[in-house]
This record gives C-alpha cells, structure tokens and sequence, in this order.
C-alpha cells in the first residue's frame, strides 16, 4: 500500500502496523476460515495481509451478546472486509469506526410508516446490517459460514461492506463513489436495467444467479451484486456481462481468475487482475 504525506499520523500508523510479521496464528485463522484466501496470487496474498493488520489496528471490535472477541473473530472479518479493497489504493472504510459482532442472529428495533402515515414499532431477527455513522453490525456465526463456503454467491461480510462502500456518499442507493465521474451515466443504465430484471424474475418465482434479497432496493441490489461477483463470478459473467464488467472495474479485480487456479499456485510476481 502507498503512504500518504498528507496525513502523517495516519502513514506513522499503517506502517507501524505493518512493521511487524503477519502473525502465524492469522495465517491459520486464513486457511481454516477462509479458504478464498489460498486461491488468490500470492501478491494479491501479501497485500491482503497488509491490510488486514491495519484494518485490526485502526477498526474497533466490541462483542455482543455474549460474545468473546478473539483474533479468529477480528481476522475473519477483516480478511473478507479488505478483500473488497484489494486494488483500491487507500481507500478503507473512512466512516467506518466500529464492528459490532453477535454470536448468532440478532433482534433489532425495526420502526415501519405505512401509506397512511401510521408508524409502528417491533423487533426483527438480523443476521447484519450496516450503519451510516460508521459501524458494521454482524452475527458470528454467518460470518463463518460465509466464508467458508465462497461458491454459494452468499456472504454477510461482502454484503454489509459493500454498503459501508455505497455509503461514502452519505446515502444507501447503489451508487457509490466511482473511480472516475465518467462511468456513473453506465453504472446508472447498467444497475437500473439489471435490478429492474432482477425484480421481474423474482415476481414470476424464476430462479436468478443473485439472491432474491437484491430486488428489495438499488442499496440491496449493489451488496447482492457484489456477494455474486466474489461468489460466483463465472455465471455472473456469462448471464449478465455488462454488470460483471462495470464490478470489475469498481473493484479492480476479476475473481474469475481465482476460481482457474489451483490453491496456493499464485507466484510472487502475478499482476493483479483488473
């Protein structure tokens, strides 16, 4: 990663951070929770782990529920939080400060207005969520469960920070802030038409490619759309090219050439994809 003279405690931080050897332990935590890891070029593998100790030293972490923080909680969330980040130079979550972590699902205060103007309030069962005054909120347990199995197009983590991503602008509607002003006119067509055809294949019960849970709103769409694209980049690919192509530019990556290597057959001098 590239320092930036502009801000020189946060610079004197990172490097401090990354002073030090990836802890053994991480790497076990890695290859046990998230096997996605061994799959990746192995520059792709250091720069990952840079970004995983900085994430650690510069994010909180606060168990809920009983929970007991650990370095298996910490490393797995962060290792599927920076993957998202891989080839984005300095960017990291900027109104991002803490990372609540329950043990399973959670109940939540949910407060719903109807048409006529009546609001009522209750409880409802989540499995995460993503706040726009800087916290991340998520059950231990589908963490886990996401990240071991990185063919289901289903992951908790991928799908709260792609909010956190979309939030930069201070508002959830599936456009985050873009690398460069000319792709927002595509990135409108684009995710407009293809949430759009998500919503009428869900109405006629076809199956998709992404979860059903993307044709709730643009922000649900874009997280569901990123969850696919980590999970299940080939199919994405092949069905909807145009929304794969607009990702892998937003993202800098192309995992579908993690999916054509055998783990751990990355070399020190692959070249990031994207």
């Amino acid at each position: 990663m590239k320092t930036d003279w502009l801000h020189p405690v946060r610079t004197w931080r990172r490097r401090r951070a990354t002073s030090v050897p990836f802890p053994r332990e991480w790497d076990e935590i890695l290859a046990r929770n998230f096997p996605l890891d061994a799959r990746l070029p192995e520059r792709d593998r250091k720069e990952l782990r840079k970004r995983i100790q900085i994430f650690i030293a510069e994010k909180h972490f606060e168990g809920l529920g009983g929970l007991k923080l650990t370095d298996e909680v910490r490393v797995t969330v962060a290792a599927q939080a920076c993957l998202l980040l891989l080839h984005c130079g300095e960017k990291d979550y900027p109104r991002l400060s803490s990372i609540l972590v329950y043990p399973t699902a959670y109940k939540a205060r949910e407060v719903s207005r109807s048409a006529d103007g009546l609001v009522t309030e209750g409880e409802e069962v989540r499995l995460g969520e993503a706040w726009n005054l800087g916290a991340v909120v998520l059950s231990w347990h589908d963490v886990q469960f996401g990240a071991g199995d990185y063919h289901d197009g289903s992951n908790l983590v991928l799908h709260e920070f792609a909010h956190q991503l979309d939030m930069e602008n201070n508002v959830a509607n599936g456009a985050p802030l873009l690398p460069r002003r000319s792709m927002y006119v595509a990135w409108a067509r684009v995710l407009g038409r293809e949430y759009e055809h998500l919503r009428q294949e869900v109405e006629k019960n076809h199956r998709t490619i992404m979860d059903r849970y993307g044709a709730t709103n643009p922000a649900e769409f874009f997280a569901v759309a990123t969850e696919t694209f980590f999970e299940k980049p080939a199919q994405l690919h092949d069905r909807h090219p145009e929304l794969y192509e607009l990702l892998r530019e937003f993202y800098r990556q192309d995992p579908r050439s993690y999916f054509t290597r055998p783990p751990g057959a990355g070399s020190p001098g692959s070249e990031p994809a994207g």
